[in-house]
Formats: C-alpha cells, sequence, structure tokens
C-alpha cells in the first residue's frame, strides 16, 4: 500500500502482518516497542506482527508499506543500497523487493529524555519495577506514568506487558519448548495468565501459533 501521511498525530495502533514502511519523502516520529525513532527519505521501518507503535508528523510523508514473511529478521529502522531500485520493485514485483531489504547501515533509537531511557529498560528487563525505577531517577510514580504515555501513547505497565507477551510469543513461535516453561521463563504468574496475554495479543492462544507441534498435537484426535 502507498500512503502519503499528513501532519499531525497518529494514534497508537497495530498491526495484524509483518510490514516495512519505506520512507520517500518528509519524514516523523515513530514510538513503538523497539523504541522511539525520527525517520527521513531513505530509512526504512521493519514492523514485526502484533508490533504497535504511535507516529507524530510535522509535514506530509511518502511512504511505500511492504508485507513481510513473518519470520524475517529484520533492524528496526535501516537503509538499503539502492532506495529508488527498492521503490521499483516495490511497484513491480513485492517478492523482489523484500529480496532487496539488505540493510547497509541501520539508525539507533532516539534516547532523548527518561521516557526511552525506561522504554528501553522496560524491553530488556519484563520484570523491572516501575516504581524502584522511578525513585531511583527521582521521578514521582505519577510524573513516570504521565510522561511516558505522552511519549509512548501507553502507559509503562502496559508497554512491559507487551513487551513480554511479545518476546514469549516469539519464542514460542521459534521451536518446541513446553507452554508452561515458556511461561515461566517469561515471568508469567502460570500458564494461563501466559495463554489469556498471547491471545489479547495476537487473537488466538499459543498453541495455535506453534511452529513445531507436540506429539499429542500431531496424533489423531477421537471424533
Amino acid at each position: 500500500m502507498e500512503q502519503r501521511l499528513e501532519p499531525g498525530r497518529w494514534p497508537r495502533h497495530r498491526h495484524r502482518s509483518a510490514y516495512a514502511a519505506i520512507v520517500l519523502s518528509g519524514g516523523y516520529l515513530e514510538a513503538g516497542g523497539a523504541g522511539r525513532w525520527r525517520v527521513a527519505p531513505g530509512d526504512v521501518i521493519a514492523h514485526p506482527a502484533f508490533d504497535a507503535h504511535q507516529n507524530v508528523l510535522g509535514t506530509r510523508a511518502w511512504v511505500l508499506n511492504l508485507h513481510l514473511p513473518i519470520d524475517l529478521d529484520l533492524p528496526p529502522v535501516f537503509q538499503v543500497a539502492d532506495l529508488s531500485a527498492l521503490e521499483r520493485a516495490w511497484r513491480k514485483d513485492p517478492q523482489e523487493a523484500v529480496a532487496r531489504l539488505t540493510p547497509v547501515s541501520t539508525s539507533r533509537p532516539l534516547v532523548e529524555d527518561w521516557p526511552d531511557l525506561l522504554a528501553a529498560d522496560l524491553a530488556a528487563d519484563h520484570s523491572l519495577s516501575i516504581g524502584e525505577w522511578a525513585r531511583s531517577h527521582g521521578l514521582a510514580g505519577a510524573t513516570v506514568s504521565r510522561g511516558f504515555r505522552s511519549v509512548y501513547g501507553i502507559g509503562p505497565a502496559a508497554f512491559r506487558a507487551e513487551r513480554r507477551a511479545h518476546a514469549a510469543w516469539r519464542r514460542l513461535r521459534a521451536g518446541a519448548d513446553p507452554l508452561a516453561a515458556i511461561a515461566h521463563d517469561a515471568g508469567f504468574a502460570d500458564q494461563a495468565h501466559f495463554s489469556r496475554a498471547i491471545r489479547a495479543l495476537t487473537g488466538a492462544p499459543p498453541r495455535d501459533w506453534r511452529r513445531v507441534k507436540s506429539v499429542q498435537d500431531r496424533s489423531p484426535r477421537p471424533a
């Protein structure tokens, strides 16, 4: 899909499919699970499936959106060797365009204020105490909640829960570890809590996302 984005704040939203946004003109601020980024013409933003983000545009932007395989691993924001060739491939053959998504350089997320530091810490440690983090940085809990939401479009506790669920979802798709083990390692209270989080994130229970089914799942079921 080709998009002409108008100036303003685009509220936080989630896409079920993985896709890449190829910025041809304009630019904007994007805040999502991988942090906050200032993107410009020539940037490619890789959005994993079920990731959420919000955008703030000061000017119009022209973006090409390219559907990606769900398991394709790309940097969050990167640049390619030949943007014009990528655009031509996008218009002619999307599969060829995907094959041209070879990063030659990558961008770093913004670290302009404490919300960016907190987002990085919450993504790295899903059991991080937000109250303790606030006290260690000399901030009141209410200030942290309001300030983080104003930048990322979601409260810090909900952001942490989403990062934990997303990490667990990637792990259960990557192999055949027992669901109970994934739930425990990810810090969920129990497997039921884990299942609710995955269903809330993706719309389907964990078992539906297994890449490798267990012997029980492969066995014929009684009619």
